[in-house]
Protein backbone atom coordinates (compact mmCIF):
# COMPACT_ATOMS: atom_id res chain seq x y z
CA UNK A 1 0.00 0.00 0.00
CA UNK A 2 1.53 3.60 -0.77
CA UNK A 3 2.49 5.36 2.00
CA UNK A 4 3.55 9.02 1.57
CA UNK A 5 2.14 12.59 0.47
CA UNK A 6 0.00 11.45 -2.53
CA UNK A 7 -2.52 10.57 -0.68
CA UNK A 8 -2.61 13.65 1.34
CA UNK A 9 -4.54 17.04 0.04
CA UNK A 10 -6.64 15.20 -1.84
CA UNK A 11 -9.77 15.22 0.52
CA UNK A 12 -11.70 18.00 -1.23
CA UNK A 13 -11.70 16.83 -4.67
CA UNK A 14 -12.60 13.13 -3.11
CA UNK A 15 -15.67 14.41 -1.86
CA UNK A 16 -16.59 15.43 -5.06
CA UNK A 17 -15.42 12.03 -7.47
CA UNK A 18 -17.63 10.09 -8.78
CA UNK A 19 -15.97 6.74 -9.33
CA UNK A 20 -17.63 4.06 -7.30
CA UNK A 21 -15.15 3.44 -4.89
CA UNK A 22 -14.90 7.13 -3.90
CA UNK A 23 -18.96 6.31 -2.96
CA UNK A 24 -18.04 3.79 -0.79
CA UNK A 25 -15.24 5.62 1.01
CA UNK A 26 -18.13 8.48 1.30
CA UNK A 27 -20.52 5.60 3.03
CA UNK A 28 -18.02 4.45 5.04
CA UNK A 29 -16.77 7.92 6.61
CA UNK A 30 -20.69 8.56 7.22
CA UNK A 31 -20.73 4.84 9.51
CA UNK A 32 -17.47 5.47 11.60
CA UNK A 33 -18.84 9.42 12.72
CA UNK A 34 -22.67 7.86 12.95
CA UNK A 35 -21.31 4.38 15.46
CA UNK A 36 -18.54 6.07 17.08
CA UNK A 37 -19.10 9.84 17.82
CA UNK A 38 -22.15 11.78 19.60
CA UNK A 39 -24.40 14.10 18.36
CA UNK A 40 -22.02 16.97 19.57
CA UNK A 41 -18.94 15.42 18.29
CA UNK A 42 -20.40 14.22 15.10
CA UNK A 43 -20.86 18.12 14.70
CA UNK A 44 -17.23 18.51 15.67
CA UNK A 45 -16.23 16.07 12.77
CA UNK A 46 -18.10 17.46 10.55
CA UNK A 47 -16.41 20.67 10.60
CA UNK A 48 -13.35 19.86 10.61
CA UNK A 49 -14.23 17.03 7.86
CA UNK A 50 -14.99 20.02 6.05
CA UNK A 51 -11.87 22.01 6.10
CA UNK A 52 -9.74 18.80 5.35
CA UNK A 53 -8.53 19.31 9.01
CA UNK A 54 -8.93 15.01 9.55
CA UNK A 55 -5.59 14.69 11.74
CA UNK A 56 -6.97 17.35 14.10
CA UNK A 57 -10.49 15.50 14.03
CA UNK A 58 -8.56 12.34 15.00
CA UNK A 59 -6.33 13.74 17.70
CA UNK A 60 -9.78 15.76 19.29
CA UNK A 61 -11.81 12.82 18.99
CA UNK A 62 -9.86 9.39 19.70
CA UNK A 63 -13.03 6.97 19.24
CA UNK A 64 -11.80 8.24 15.42
CA UNK A 65 -8.28 6.85 15.97
CA UNK A 66 -9.47 3.02 15.83
CA UNK A 67 -8.52 1.49 12.68
CA UNK A 68 -11.78 1.03 9.75
CA UNK A 69 -11.23 -2.11 9.60
CA UNK A 70 -11.71 -4.08 5.74
CA UNK A 71 -12.49 -7.68 5.50
CA UNK A 72 -12.83 -10.56 2.20
CA UNK A 73 -13.04 -13.59 2.83
CA UNK A 74 -11.16 -16.88 1.06
CA UNK A 75 -12.51 -20.28 1.02
CA UNK A 76 -9.14 -22.46 2.05
CA UNK A 77 -10.84 -25.57 0.36
CA UNK A 78 -9.86 -24.83 -2.84
CA UNK A 79 -7.07 -23.56 -4.77
CA UNK A 80 -6.54 -19.64 -5.13
CA UNK A 81 -8.01 -18.48 -8.36
CA UNK A 82 -8.86 -14.82 -9.89
CA UNK A 83 -12.14 -14.64 -8.40
CA UNK A 84 -10.35 -14.88 -4.98
CA UNK A 85 -7.91 -12.00 -6.03
CA UNK A 86 -10.67 -9.42 -7.03
CA UNK A 87 -12.44 -10.46 -3.59
CA UNK A 88 -8.53 -8.96 -1.84
CA UNK A 89 -8.80 -5.94 -4.80
CA UNK A 90 -12.19 -4.67 -4.34
CA UNK A 91 -11.85 -3.55 -0.19
CA UNK A 92 -7.90 -2.52 -1.08
CA UNK A 93 -9.33 -0.21 -3.78
CA UNK A 94 -12.40 1.38 -1.51
CA UNK A 95 -9.39 1.19 1.47
CA UNK A 96 -7.20 3.46 -0.76
CA UNK A 97 -10.19 5.99 -1.75
CA UNK A 98 -10.95 5.69 1.80
CA UNK A 99 -7.48 7.06 2.91
CA UNK A 100 -7.36 9.61 0.19
CA UNK A 101 -11.31 10.87 1.31
CA UNK A 102 -9.87 11.42 4.99
CA UNK A 103 -6.27 12.74 4.34
CA UNK A 104 -4.54 9.27 5.32
CA UNK A 105 -5.49 10.13 8.82
CA UNK A 106 -7.89 7.70 10.22
CA UNK A 107 -5.98 4.09 9.98
CA UNK A 108 -7.07 1.40 8.46
CA UNK A 109 -6.45 -2.40 8.48
CA UNK A 110 -7.78 -5.07 5.99
CA UNK A 111 -7.89 -8.66 6.95
CA UNK A 112 -7.96 -11.60 4.65
CA UNK A 113 -9.90 -14.18 6.40
CA UNK A 114 -9.16 -18.16 5.51
CA UNK A 115 -12.42 -20.21 6.37
CA UNK A 116 -9.36 -23.05 7.23
CA UNK A 117 -11.38 -24.43 9.44
CA UNK A 118 -14.77 -25.60 7.55
CA UNK A 119 -15.38 -29.46 6.86
CA UNK A 120 -13.93 -30.16 3.35
CA UNK A 121 -17.41 -31.33 1.60
CA UNK A 122 -15.88 -31.32 -2.10
CA UNK A 123 -13.00 -32.74 -3.50
CA UNK A 124 -11.60 -30.20 -6.28
CA UNK A 125 -10.71 -31.06 -9.90
CA UNK A 126 -7.46 -29.49 -9.93
CA UNK A 127 -5.51 -31.50 -7.18
CA UNK A 128 -3.17 -34.51 -7.61
CA UNK A 129 -3.58 -37.66 -4.81
CA UNK A 130 -7.95 -37.26 -4.66
CA UNK A 131 -7.91 -40.19 -2.74
CA UNK A 132 -5.87 -38.44 -0.25
CA UNK A 133 -8.31 -35.67 0.36
CA UNK A 134 -11.12 -38.31 -0.38
CA UNK A 135 -10.02 -39.66 3.22
CA UNK A 136 -10.21 -36.74 5.19
CA UNK A 137 -13.58 -35.92 3.66
CA UNK A 138 -15.54 -33.44 6.39
CA UNK A 139 -12.45 -33.00 8.53
CA UNK A 140 -11.63 -29.19 8.75
CA UNK A 141 -9.25 -28.08 5.81
CA UNK A 142 -6.36 -27.96 8.34
CA UNK A 143 -6.89 -31.16 9.69
CA UNK A 144 -6.87 -32.63 5.76
CA UNK A 145 -3.27 -33.87 4.46
CA UNK A 146 -2.00 -32.17 1.46
CA UNK A 147 -2.64 -33.89 -1.45
CA UNK A 148 0.97 -32.05 -3.19
CA UNK A 149 2.72 -33.01 -0.38
CA UNK A 150 3.93 -29.69 0.80
CA UNK A 151 2.58 -28.34 4.00
CA UNK A 152 1.52 -30.09 7.20
CA UNK A 153 -2.47 -29.72 5.48
CA UNK A 154 -4.22 -28.90 2.65
CA UNK A 155 -5.38 -25.47 4.18
CA UNK A 156 -1.88 -24.35 5.03
CA UNK A 157 -0.62 -25.47 1.80
CA UNK A 158 -3.75 -22.90 -0.09
CA UNK A 159 -3.28 -20.16 2.70
CA UNK A 160 0.18 -20.64 1.37
CA UNK A 161 -0.41 -19.93 -1.94
CA UNK A 162 -3.11 -16.90 -0.67
CA UNK A 163 -0.68 -14.88 0.52
CA UNK A 164 2.33 -15.71 -1.73
CA UNK A 165 -0.01 -14.26 -4.54
CA UNK A 166 -1.32 -11.20 -2.13
CA UNK A 167 2.35 -10.32 -1.07
CA UNK A 168 3.18 -10.55 -5.27
CA UNK A 169 1.25 -7.53 -5.68
CA UNK A 170 2.09 -5.92 -2.57
CA UNK A 171 -0.96 -6.18 -0.72
CA UNK A 172 -1.21 -4.34 2.85
CA UNK A 173 -3.57 -7.17 4.85
CA UNK A 174 -3.51 -9.06 8.19
CA UNK A 175 -3.95 -12.47 7.29
CA UNK A 176 -6.33 -14.87 9.73
CA UNK A 177 -6.50 -18.30 10.01
CA UNK A 178 -10.30 -19.71 10.88
CA UNK A 179 -8.71 -22.61 12.75
CA UNK A 180 -6.27 -20.37 14.54
CA UNK A 181 -8.74 -17.12 15.46
CA UNK A 182 -11.73 -20.05 17.05
CA UNK A 183 -8.65 -22.09 19.14
CA UNK A 184 -7.24 -19.02 20.23
CA UNK A 185 -10.20 -17.77 21.86
CA UNK A 186 -10.25 -14.85 19.97
CA UNK A 187 -14.07 -15.68 19.10
CA UNK A 188 -14.94 -17.61 22.50
CA UNK A 189 -16.77 -14.18 23.94
CA UNK A 190 -19.43 -14.22 21.02
CA UNK A 191 -19.34 -18.18 20.85
CA UNK A 192 -20.95 -17.81 24.25
CA UNK A 193 -23.23 -14.73 23.30
CA UNK A 194 -24.64 -16.99 20.57
CA UNK A 195 -25.53 -19.71 23.21
CA UNK A 196 -26.47 -17.28 25.58
CA UNK A 197 -29.20 -15.75 22.10
CA UNK A 198 -29.53 -19.47 20.84
CA UNK A 199 -33.15 -19.55 20.33
CA UNK A 200 -32.79 -15.83 18.53
CA UNK A 201 -30.18 -17.16 15.92
CA UNK A 202 -32.25 -20.00 15.61
CA UNK A 203 -35.68 -17.90 14.60
CA UNK A 204 -33.49 -15.77 12.20
CA UNK A 205 -32.00 -18.89 10.92
CA UNK A 206 -34.86 -21.66 10.61
CA UNK A 207 -37.08 -19.43 7.90
CA UNK A 208 -34.39 -19.51 5.84
CA UNK A 209 -34.53 -23.32 5.27
CA UNK A 210 -35.79 -26.31 4.56
CA UNK A 211 -38.36 -28.69 5.99
CA UNK A 212 -35.90 -31.51 6.56
CA UNK A 213 -33.23 -29.25 7.58
CA UNK A 214 -34.71 -27.29 9.81
CA UNK A 215 -35.16 -30.73 11.76
CA UNK A 216 -31.51 -30.68 12.93
CA UNK A 217 -30.37 -27.32 12.27
CA UNK A 218 -28.28 -25.77 14.43
CA UNK A 219 -25.93 -22.54 14.30
CA UNK A 220 -22.81 -24.93 16.13
CA UNK A 221 -20.87 -27.66 13.74
CA UNK A 222 -19.30 -29.89 16.51
CA UNK A 223 -15.67 -31.44 15.66
CA UNK A 224 -15.95 -35.14 16.63
CA UNK A 225 -13.54 -35.92 19.39
CA UNK A 226 -13.23 -39.25 17.79
CA UNK A 227 -13.24 -38.89 14.39
CA UNK A 228 -12.02 -34.91 13.60
CA UNK A 229 -14.94 -34.31 11.48
CA UNK A 230 -17.28 -31.64 11.18
CA UNK A 231 -20.55 -32.84 11.88
CA UNK A 232 -23.72 -31.67 11.34
CA UNK A 233 -25.51 -32.46 14.26
CA UNK A 234 -28.32 -31.35 16.34
CA UNK A 235 -27.71 -29.74 19.41
CA UNK A 236 -29.70 -31.61 21.55
CA UNK A 237 -28.78 -29.61 24.88
CA UNK A 238 -27.49 -26.86 25.94
CA UNK A 239 -25.78 -25.23 29.21
CA UNK A 240 -25.18 -21.79 29.10
CA UNK A 241 -23.43 -21.84 32.44
CA UNK A 242 -21.16 -24.05 31.21
CA UNK A 243 -20.56 -23.26 27.92
CA UNK A 244 -20.98 -26.16 26.65
CA UNK A 245 -23.61 -28.07 23.73
CA UNK A 246 -24.63 -31.51 23.99
CA UNK A 247 -24.91 -33.53 20.37
CA UNK A 248 -25.30 -37.11 18.63
CA UNK A 249 -21.58 -38.31 17.39
CA UNK A 250 -21.21 -40.29 14.58
CA UNK A 251 -21.61 -43.21 16.26
CA UNK A 252 -24.84 -42.11 18.00
CA UNK A 253 -23.35 -41.49 21.53
CA UNK A 254 -24.59 -38.08 23.10
CA UNK A 255 -21.37 -36.26 23.80
CA UNK A 256 -20.47 -32.64 25.56
CA UNK A 257 -18.39 -30.12 24.32
CA UNK A 258 -17.23 -26.73 24.90
CA UNK A 259 -18.62 -24.21 21.99
CA UNK A 260 -15.02 -22.55 22.66
CA UNK A 261 -11.33 -22.76 22.45
CA UNK A 262 -11.64 -24.68 18.57
CA UNK A 263 -14.30 -27.26 19.91
CA UNK A 264 -17.11 -26.19 17.61
CA UNK A 265 -17.38 -23.98 14.15
CA UNK A 266 -20.46 -22.45 13.00
CA UNK A 267 -22.10 -22.25 9.91
CA UNK A 268 -21.15 -20.38 7.53
CA UNK A 269 -24.02 -17.54 8.03
CA UNK A 270 -23.71 -17.38 11.47
CA UNK A 271 -19.77 -17.51 11.22
CA UNK A 272 -19.90 -14.64 9.02
CA UNK A 273 -21.64 -12.79 11.61
CA UNK A 274 -19.36 -14.00 14.63
CA UNK A 275 -16.68 -12.62 12.73
CA UNK A 276 -18.12 -9.12 11.90
CA UNK A 277 -19.06 -8.82 15.43
CA UNK A 278 -15.84 -9.95 16.98
CA UNK A 279 -13.31 -7.93 14.84
CA UNK A 280 -15.38 -5.15 13.98
CA UNK A 281 -15.36 -5.30 10.27
CA UNK A 282 -17.03 -1.81 8.79
CA UNK A 283 -16.55 -3.05 5.29
CA UNK A 284 -16.98 -6.04 3.49
CA UNK A 285 -17.79 -6.70 -0.63
CA UNK A 286 -19.46 -9.53 -1.85
CA UNK A 287 -20.85 -11.63 -5.13
CA UNK A 288 -24.66 -10.88 -5.94
CA UNK A 289 -25.49 -14.42 -5.61
CA UNK A 290 -24.86 -13.27 -1.67
CA UNK A 291 -27.15 -10.74 -1.19
CA UNK A 292 -29.69 -13.03 0.48
CA UNK A 293 -27.16 -14.18 3.26
CA UNK A 294 -25.73 -10.89 3.75
CA UNK A 295 -29.45 -9.81 4.89
CA UNK A 296 -29.50 -12.96 6.58
CA UNK A 297 -26.19 -12.06 8.83
CA UNK A 298 -26.65 -8.60 9.34
CA UNK A 299 -29.99 -9.87 11.44
CA UNK A 300 -27.72 -12.28 13.13
CA UNK A 301 -25.06 -9.30 14.02
CA UNK A 302 -27.80 -7.27 15.03
CA UNK A 303 -29.27 -10.09 17.32
CA UNK A 304 -25.97 -10.20 19.15
CA UNK A 305 -26.07 -6.50 19.88
CA UNK A 306 -23.44 -5.35 17.11
CA UNK A 307 -23.78 -3.17 13.82
CA UNK A 308 -23.02 -4.80 10.81
CA UNK A 309 -20.59 -4.13 7.94
CA UNK A 310 -21.23 -1.92 5.25
CA UNK A 311 -21.95 -3.66 2.51
CA UNK A 312 -21.02 -3.45 -1.53
CA UNK A 313 -22.43 -6.19 -3.95
CA UNK A 314 -20.39 -7.00 -7.03
CA UNK A 315 -21.55 -9.29 -9.91
CA UNK A 316 -19.96 -12.67 -10.90
CA UNK A 317 -17.51 -14.00 -12.61
CA UNK A 318 -18.01 -16.54 -15.61
CA UNK A 319 -15.85 -18.48 -17.67
CA UNK A 320 -15.87 -19.12 -21.16
CA UNK A 321 -19.12 -20.63 -21.50
CA UNK A 322 -20.95 -18.01 -19.29
CA UNK A 323 -20.91 -20.78 -16.01
CA UNK A 324 -19.93 -19.36 -12.48
CA UNK A 325 -16.15 -19.39 -11.69
CA UNK A 326 -15.91 -22.52 -8.96
CA UNK A 327 -12.52 -23.17 -7.26
CA UNK A 328 -14.19 -27.17 -6.97
CA UNK A 329 -14.12 -26.94 -10.56
CA UNK A 330 -10.99 -25.01 -11.15
CA UNK A 331 -12.70 -23.65 -14.60
CA UNK A 332 -11.69 -19.82 -15.62
CA UNK A 333 -7.94 -18.20 -15.66
CA UNK A 334 -5.36 -19.26 -12.35
CA UNK A 335 -3.46 -16.44 -11.26
CA UNK A 336 -0.64 -17.84 -13.44
CA UNK A 337 -1.87 -18.25 -16.27
CA UNK A 338 -2.93 -14.19 -16.53
CA UNK A 339 0.21 -12.93 -15.33
CA UNK A 340 1.61 -15.48 -18.39
CA UNK A 341 -0.13 -13.45 -20.51
CA UNK A 342 -1.10 -10.08 -18.98
CA UNK A 343 0.37 -7.28 -16.72
CA UNK A 344 -1.02 -7.45 -13.16
CA UNK A 345 -1.72 -3.68 -13.36
CA UNK A 346 -4.37 -5.02 -16.27
CA UNK A 347 -5.60 -7.80 -14.14
CA UNK A 348 -6.39 -5.04 -11.12
CA UNK A 349 -8.20 -2.78 -13.71
CA UNK A 350 -9.77 -5.93 -15.18
CA UNK A 351 -11.39 -6.35 -11.22
CA UNK A 352 -11.77 -2.49 -11.27
CA UNK A 353 -14.05 -2.09 -14.05
CA UNK A 354 -17.62 -1.55 -14.01
CA UNK A 355 -18.20 -4.23 -10.93
CA UNK A 356 -21.94 -4.44 -11.05
CA UNK A 357 -22.02 -5.69 -14.42
CA UNK A 358 -21.32 -9.59 -14.90
CA UNK A 359 -17.68 -10.46 -16.46
CA UNK A 360 -15.97 -13.33 -18.47
CA UNK A 361 -12.62 -14.44 -16.74
CA UNK A 362 -11.57 -16.01 -19.62
CA UNK A 363 -8.33 -15.84 -22.12
CA UNK A 364 -9.49 -13.45 -24.84
CA UNK A 365 -10.16 -10.97 -22.21
CA UNK A 366 -6.25 -10.26 -21.56
CA UNK A 367 -5.37 -7.99 -24.78
CA UNK A 368 -8.52 -6.05 -24.49
CA UNK A 369 -8.05 -5.05 -20.61
CA UNK A 370 -4.00 -4.61 -21.20
CA UNK A 371 -4.87 -1.90 -23.61
CA UNK A 372 -7.53 0.23 -21.87
CA UNK A 373 -5.43 -0.14 -19.21
CA UNK A 374 -2.32 1.42 -20.60
CA UNK A 375 -5.52 3.83 -22.37
CA UNK A 376 -6.27 5.01 -18.98
CA UNK A 377 -2.80 5.18 -18.05
CA UNK A 378 -1.90 7.74 -20.48
CA UNK A 379 -4.85 9.79 -19.72
CA UNK A 380 -3.59 9.61 -15.85
CA UNK A 381 -0.11 10.68 -16.67
CA UNK A 382 -1.51 13.61 -19.39
CA UNK A 383 -3.93 15.02 -16.25
CA UNK A 384 -1.38 14.73 -13.86
CA UNK A 385 1.14 17.17 -15.61
CA UNK A 386 -1.80 19.31 -16.03
CA UNK A 387 -2.12 19.17 -12.11
CA UNK A 388 -5.98 17.99 -12.52
CA UNK A 389 -6.26 16.28 -9.41
CA UNK A 390 -10.11 15.73 -9.54
CA UNK A 391 -10.05 14.19 -12.91
CA UNK A 392 -7.03 11.65 -11.72
CA UNK A 393 -9.14 10.68 -8.89
CA UNK A 394 -11.82 9.24 -10.98
CA UNK A 395 -9.41 7.43 -13.71
CA UNK A 396 -9.13 3.73 -13.41
CA UNK A 397 -5.32 3.74 -13.12
CA UNK A 398 -5.30 5.84 -10.38
CA UNK A 399 -7.51 3.12 -8.23
CA UNK A 400 -5.15 0.29 -10.26
CA UNK A 401 -1.90 2.26 -8.82
CA UNK A 402 -3.35 2.59 -5.45
CA UNK A 403 -3.03 6.65 -5.96
CA UNK A 404 0.93 6.10 -7.23
CA UNK A 405 0.63 6.16 -10.70
CA UNK A 406 3.93 5.35 -12.86
CA UNK A 407 5.43 8.58 -14.46
CA UNK A 408 5.52 6.67 -18.11
CA UNK A 409 3.21 4.14 -19.72
CA UNK A 410 3.96 2.19 -22.95
CA UNK A 411 4.71 4.23 -26.16
CA UNK A 412 3.22 0.49 -27.98
CA UNK A 413 -0.47 -0.85 -27.47
CA UNK A 414 -0.51 -4.47 -26.81
CA UNK A 415 -2.44 -5.31 -29.62
CA UNK A 416 0.19 -3.85 -31.38
CA UNK A 417 3.05 -6.03 -30.47
CA UNK A 418 1.07 -8.77 -30.53
CA UNK A 419 0.78 -8.25 -34.62
CA UNK A 420 4.31 -7.17 -34.43
CA UNK A 421 5.41 -10.30 -32.91
CA UNK A 422 2.83 -12.05 -35.95
CA UNK A 423 3.96 -10.84 -38.91
CA UNK A 424 7.60 -11.12 -37.70
CA UNK A 425 7.25 -14.30 -36.17
CA UNK A 426 9.23 -12.95 -33.45
CA UNK A 427 10.04 -16.04 -30.45
CA UNK A 428 12.44 -13.59 -28.40
CA UNK A 429 12.02 -9.87 -27.02
CA UNK A 430 15.86 -9.50 -28.08
CA UNK A 431 14.13 -9.90 -31.87
CA UNK A 432 11.23 -7.87 -30.75
CA UNK A 433 12.92 -5.21 -29.43
CA UNK A 434 14.90 -5.29 -32.87
CA UNK A 435 11.75 -3.40 -34.52
CA UNK A 436 10.87 -1.60 -31.22
CA UNK A 437 14.55 0.40 -31.15
CA UNK A 438 13.39 1.07 -34.89
CA UNK A 439 10.01 2.67 -34.10
CA UNK A 440 11.61 4.32 -31.14
CA UNK A 441 15.22 5.45 -31.62
CA UNK A 442 16.93 4.89 -28.29
CA UNK A 443 14.28 3.04 -26.20
CA UNK A 444 15.69 0.23 -24.70
CA UNK A 445 14.34 -2.40 -22.18
CA UNK A 446 15.82 0.08 -19.19
CA UNK A 447 14.15 2.96 -20.40
CA UNK A 448 10.60 1.20 -20.78
CA UNK A 449 10.42 -1.19 -18.64
CA UNK A 450 6.61 -1.15 -18.99
CA UNK A 451 6.99 -2.34 -22.82
CA UNK A 452 9.42 -4.48 -22.17
CA UNK A 453 7.18 -6.66 -20.17
CA UNK A 454 4.88 -6.58 -22.36
CA UNK A 455 6.83 -7.54 -25.29
CA UNK A 456 7.28 -10.96 -23.01
CA UNK A 457 3.17 -11.11 -22.29
CA UNK A 458 2.66 -10.43 -26.18
CA UNK A 459 4.94 -13.19 -27.12
CA UNK A 460 3.82 -15.50 -24.71
CA UNK A 461 -0.18 -14.79 -25.57
CA UNK A 462 0.77 -15.15 -29.64
CA UNK A 463 2.54 -18.87 -29.38
CA UNK A 464 -0.49 -20.08 -26.81
CA UNK A 465 -3.72 -18.31 -28.73
CA UNK A 466 -2.96 -16.15 -32.34
CA UNK A 467 -0.39 -19.16 -34.06
CA UNK A 468 -2.70 -21.76 -33.35
CA UNK A 469 -6.01 -20.62 -34.87
CA UNK A 470 -4.58 -18.20 -37.50
CA UNK A 471 -6.15 -18.53 -40.86
CA UNK A 472 -5.05 -16.76 -43.57
CA UNK A 473 -7.23 -16.31 -46.75
CA UNK A 474 -6.51 -14.83 -50.26
CA UNK A 475 -7.44 -11.56 -51.00
CA UNK A 476 -10.67 -10.92 -53.47
CA UNK A 477 -10.23 -9.11 -56.55
CA UNK A 478 -10.94 -5.98 -55.05
CA UNK A 479 -8.78 -6.39 -52.32
CA UNK A 480 -5.98 -7.54 -54.43
CA UNK A 481 -6.31 -3.91 -56.38
CA UNK A 482 -6.32 -1.97 -53.50
CA UNK A 483 -3.24 -3.99 -51.88
CA UNK A 484 -1.27 -3.36 -55.05
CA UNK A 485 -2.21 0.56 -55.23
CA UNK A 486 -1.27 0.61 -51.21
CA UNK A 487 2.25 -1.27 -52.22
CA UNK A 488 2.84 1.97 -54.52
CA UNK A 489 1.59 4.54 -52.64
CA UNK A 490 4.11 3.24 -49.19
CA UNK A 491 6.55 2.41 -51.93
CA UNK A 492 6.47 6.59 -52.71
CA UNK A 493 6.72 7.62 -48.76
CA UNK A 494 9.49 9.42 -47.81
CA UNK A 495 12.01 8.18 -45.71
CA UNK A 496 10.95 7.89 -42.24
CA UNK A 497 7.59 8.81 -42.94
CA UNK A 498 5.27 8.40 -39.64
CA UNK A 499 2.60 6.50 -38.43
CA UNK A 500 0.11 9.36 -39.52
CA UNK A 501 1.26 10.32 -42.40
CA UNK A 502 1.19 6.17 -43.59
CA UNK A 503 -2.66 5.26 -41.80
CA UNK A 504 -3.32 8.90 -43.86
CA UNK A 505 -2.24 6.40 -47.29
CA UNK A 506 -3.92 3.32 -46.53
CA UNK A 507 -7.24 4.99 -45.70
CA UNK A 508 -6.97 7.09 -49.20
CA UNK A 509 -6.50 3.55 -50.84
CA UNK A 510 -9.33 2.43 -48.96
CA UNK A 511 -11.13 5.04 -50.22
CA UNK A 512 -10.51 4.99 -53.89
CA UNK A 513 -10.64 1.51 -54.19
CA UNK A 514 -14.50 1.99 -52.66
CA UNK A 515 -14.56 -0.22 -49.70
CA UNK A 516 -18.58 -0.16 -47.81
CA UNK A 517 -17.78 0.37 -45.03
CA UNK A 518 -14.29 1.14 -44.86
CA UNK A 519 -13.21 -0.98 -42.10
CA UNK A 520 -14.57 -3.67 -44.49
CA UNK A 521 -10.79 -2.80 -45.87
CA UNK A 522 -8.64 -2.57 -42.68
CA UNK A 523 -10.32 -6.54 -42.01
CA UNK A 524 -9.18 -7.49 -45.37
CA UNK A 525 -5.25 -6.41 -44.76
CA UNK A 526 -5.94 -7.80 -41.15
CA UNK A 527 -6.94 -11.37 -42.41
CA UNK A 528 -4.46 -11.33 -45.38
CA UNK A 529 -1.73 -10.19 -43.94
CA UNK A 530 -1.83 -11.24 -40.35
CA UNK A 531 -4.43 -14.39 -40.84
CA UNK A 532 -6.58 -12.12 -38.02
CA UNK A 533 -10.06 -10.59 -38.01
CA UNK A 534 -8.51 -7.27 -36.18
CA UNK A 535 -5.74 -5.63 -35.43
CA UNK A 536 -4.45 -2.11 -34.08
CA UNK A 537 -4.10 1.01 -36.09
CA UNK A 538 -2.59 -0.25 -39.16
CA UNK A 539 -0.54 3.17 -40.02
CA UNK A 540 1.23 2.24 -36.40
CA UNK A 541 1.62 -1.22 -37.31
CA UNK A 542 3.52 -0.28 -40.53
CA UNK A 543 5.28 2.09 -38.57
CA UNK A 544 7.10 -0.37 -36.34
CA UNK A 545 7.40 -3.30 -38.72
CA UNK A 546 8.88 -1.39 -41.11
CA UNK A 547 7.45 -0.30 -44.97
CA UNK A 548 10.24 -2.16 -46.47
CA UNK A 549 8.93 -5.13 -44.56
CA UNK A 550 5.38 -4.41 -45.10
CA UNK A 551 5.69 -4.03 -48.54
CA UNK A 552 7.48 -7.44 -49.36
CA UNK A 553 4.28 -9.20 -46.61
CA UNK A 554 1.90 -7.51 -49.02
CA UNK A 555 3.75 -8.69 -52.26
CA UNK A 556 3.79 -12.50 -50.26
CA UNK A 557 -0.04 -12.12 -49.94
CA UNK A 558 -0.57 -11.32 -53.07
CA UNK A 559 1.45 -14.20 -54.71
CA UNK A 560 -0.27 -16.42 -52.63
CA UNK A 561 3.05 -17.55 -50.24
CA UNK A 562 0.95 -16.70 -46.69
CA UNK A 563 -2.72 -18.73 -47.25
CA UNK A 564 -0.40 -21.88 -47.05
CA UNK A 565 1.35 -20.77 -44.31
Amino acid sequence: MSQGPNLRGLSHKAREAKSWPFEQARLLLDRITRLRLSDAERDLAAALFAQGKFAEAVQTLPTLAKPVVFQCGYGASGLPHLGTFGEATRPTIVRNAFRALTEDAIPTQLIVFSDDMDGLRKIPDNVPNKAVLEEDRDKPVTSVRDPFGEYESFGAHNNARLRAFLDGFGFEYTFMSSTETYKSGRFDEVLLRILARFDAIQAIMLPTLGEERRATYSPFLPISPKTGRVLQAPTVARDVEKGTITFPDEDGELTEVPVTGGHVKLQWRPDWAARWTALGVDFEASGKDLVDSVRVSNRIVKALGAEPPEAFHYELFMDENNTKISKSKGNGLTIEEWLRYGAPESLTYYMYQSPKSAKRLFFDVIPKATDEYLQQLDALIRKKAEGDNAAQLDNPAWHVHRGDPPEKGSPVSFSLLLNLVSAADASTKDLLWAFIARYLPGATPQSEPLLDRLAGYAINYYEDFVKPSKRFRAPSEQERGAMEALVAKLKALPPGADAEAIQNEVFEVGKAAAFEPLRAWFSALYEVLLGQSQGPRFGSFVAIFGIDRTVYLIERALAGELTSA
